[in-house]
């Protein structure tokens, strides 16, 4: 019982790694509001959880709003 209640344990935090993971990642290549552009919080928080940094020249603003 002890084996399979750790086996569960490992399974479900390898399964919250790679979501977390893959959520950031998502994030780093999604279009960017002009607000959050130059979001030092998220760039560090991205970088320390995926190891790669932002690529802000593959990166489109997601909202072009009408100055005026």
């Amino acid at each position: 019982m002890t084996l399979l209640i750790a086996l569960f344990v490992i399974a479900w935090v390898a399964a919250s790694v790679i979501g977390t993971q893959a959520y950031f990642r998502g994030e780093q290549s999604k279009p960017i509001h002009e607000r959050n552009w130059n979001s030092e919080s998220f760039e560090q928080l991205a970088a320390s959880i995926t190891a790669t940094e932002v690529d802000y020249s593959t990166r489109v603003p997601g909202y072009l709003g009408i100055r005026g």
